[in-house]
Formats: structure tokens, C-alpha cells, sequence
């Protein structure tokens, strides 16, 4: 276990290294500089801001000054905001985009699970149907449309919740609905499929032959191997609550990370963009490392062995 653990290590910093590197290549091949949409700059003012932010060397010295930093987990200065250092950035705007992030994947799984679980157990009955017409309109329309249309009944017509920000408890209803809604439909349509599989197995048979409640059944058999899938896209879904909360926080007016990414890309504040796409990389690299563990943990019959084991 403890080999398995420092090899997922070594591949996490690996992982990381490449894609600090492609984000570093993607940028460069941008045309421009972040200090060419700016009016009315004289060039020996422009070639001074050039020169502060190192973007005059070499391409390969601005790579390896960029990855020295990087190795001390100094992520550099925003090139648009003044005197304001990326990760202090990032830890300032982080924690809404935490809390949000938090409640929308408790939110997706405990109504995703919740949904599967009526569907598979009312199979072909009214409550599978009105299931499954949940899960459908969640994949089918957007977050965009859905934080829209919140926002217009629930803040304009019926005002009951605020528009924008996240002043209270009540403000979390709106963006954790809007954000929540693909993956509640994901989760629920998987945990059905895995779980009518299981239903119809042979040891859930023998099981009934022995006499088991059907209560009993479905808490130690059904429910256990019917979520391990569940847990598998545990990894997948913090990717999609974190891409997806972009686009919800500039709805909402939401002061996390995504909104000021969004911004960094407009401003073509390079090591801003590069700071939060490392940053957002190494939450997603966590989270898949720590999917696997949970995996093993549910599932004691699932193992890890090398090939050589494998084959012997």
C-alpha cells in the first residue's frame, strides 16, 4: 500500500509538472502580451512592464525562472492587479469557491443516490418515470439557463432569494441547484442502472432463498455494489462542480476563484491563468488519488497488484 501511495505520488508531481508546462506553452503561443490591449502606452513604458515581469528574456529562461519559482510555491504577480501576489489571490477568493463547491457535491450526491435508489427500487412504476424525467431535464439543460431561470423567478418575480452574492445561507439555494443539476442526473442514472444490475444478480436470489427482508437486501447488498460506481465518479464530478462553478459564480456575482479566472483570461493576466489552472489541477489530482482509496475501502475484494503479480 505504502509503494502504491508514493508511485501515485510521483505521477501527481509528474502530472503537475506537465501540465505546468503545457499551460506555460499555451500561453506563450498566444500572439501578444497581457500589456498590448492597454491604450495609449508609450513603447518605453510598455518595454519597462515588459522588462518588470521578465516577459523580455528568452522564451527557455522565462521557463526555468517560471518552474525554479514554482518548485519554492512562489506563483508569481498578477500582471493586472497591482501589488497583488497570485497565491495570495487564490487564497483569498478560494474559500467561495470551497463552500459552494462543498455543498454542491453533498447536494448531487445524497439527491442523485436518493433518486437511482427510488427509480431501481419502483422499477417500471410511477415514481421510476418521474425519476427519470428529473434526470433527463437536469443533463438536457444547461447551468447557464438554469442559474437564469432561478434568478428571474426566485430573485425578480418572487423575490424571495437575492439575485447575486452569497450573503446568507438562503444565497447558496440558487447557484448549488443550478450548478448540482447535471450531476444529480448523472448520479441518479447511474446509481439505477447499477442497481436494478445488481437486483436481478444470483447471489441477491440466494439471498431472498435464505429468507433475507428485502430492507435487509438492499442495505447490505444492493446499496453497497450499487454505489461503487457512484463513488468512481466522485473524481469526475469535483472536476465538473469546479469547471462548472465558472460560469455559475459570474452569474451569481460570486467573488470565488472561477469568476476571477474568467476575468484573468480577458485581462491575459498570464500568471494569474497559470496559478489557478495549477491550482485547480492539483485539487483534481487529489481527488482522483483519494477516489482510489475510497474504491479500496468500499470494496475490500478490490486489490492492488503490480503486473508481475498479475501474470504470476
Amino acid at each position: 500500500m505504502i509503494r502504491y501511495i508514493l508511485t501515485k505520488l510521483f505521477y501527481l508531481i509528474l502530472s503537475l509538472w506537465v501540465l505546468a508546462s503545457v499551460t506555460f506553452g499555451l500561453m506563450k503561443a498566444i500572439p501578444g502580451d497581457p500589456f498590448m490591449s492597454e491604450k495609449a502606452v508609450p513603447p518605453e513604458i510598455r518595454a519597462r512592464l515588459l522588462a518588470q515581469y521578465g516577459l523580455d528574456k528568452p522564451l527557455y529562461e522565462q521557463y526555468f525562472v517560471y518552474l525554479s519559482n514554482l518548485a519554492k510555491g512562489d506563483l508569481g504577480i498578477s500582471m493586472k492587479m497591482l501589488d497583488r501576489e497570485v497565491g495570495q489571490t487564490i487564497r483569498d477568493a478560494f474559500p467561495y469557491s470551497l463552500k459552494l463547491g462543498i455543498v454542491s457535491i453533498i447536494v448531487s450526491v445524497v439527491i442523485g443516490v436518493g433518486l437511482g435508489m427510488i427509480a431501481a427500487l419502483r422499477h417500471r412504476k410511477l415514481l421510476d418515470s418521474v425519476s427519470m424525467i428529473i434526470a433527463v431535464l437536469g443533463v438536457s439543460v444547461p447551468s447557464f439557463v438554469l442559474a437564469s431561470f432561478f434568478q428571474y423567478i426566485f430573485g425578480v418575480k418572487l423575490k424571495w432569494l437575492h439575485v447575486v452574492g452569497l450573503g446568507g445561507p438562503l444565497d447558496y439555494i440558487m447557484p448549488t441547484l443550478a450548478l448540482s443539476a447535471l450531476p444529480i442526473a448523472f448520479i441518479a442514472r447511474l446509481t439505477r442502472s447499477n442497481m436494478l444490475e445488481v437486483l436481478t444478480a444470483d447471489y441477491i436470489k440466494t439471498a431472498k432463498a435464505k429468507g433475507l427482508s428485502r430492507g435487509a437486501i438492499v442495505r447490505r447488498h444492493v446499496l453497497r455494489n450499487g454505489i461503487l460506481p457512484v463513488v468512481t465518479y466522485l473524481g469526475p464530478l469535483t472536476a465538473n462542480v469546479v469547471t462548472g462553478s465558472f460560469i455559475i459564480e459570474q452569474i451569481f456575482g460570486i467573488g470565488g476563484l472561477g469568476k476571477i479566472f474568467v476575468t484573468s483570461i480577458s485581462n491575459r493576466d498570464y500568471s494569474l491563468i497559470m496559478g489557478i489552472t495549477l491550482f485547480y489541477g492539483l485539487i483534481l489530482m487529489c481527488a482522483r488519488f483519494i477516489t482510489d482509496i475510497a474504491y479500496g475501502l468500499i470494496d475490500p475484494r478490490i486489490t492492488l497488484v503490480s503486473r508481475k503479480e498479475k501474470a504470476a
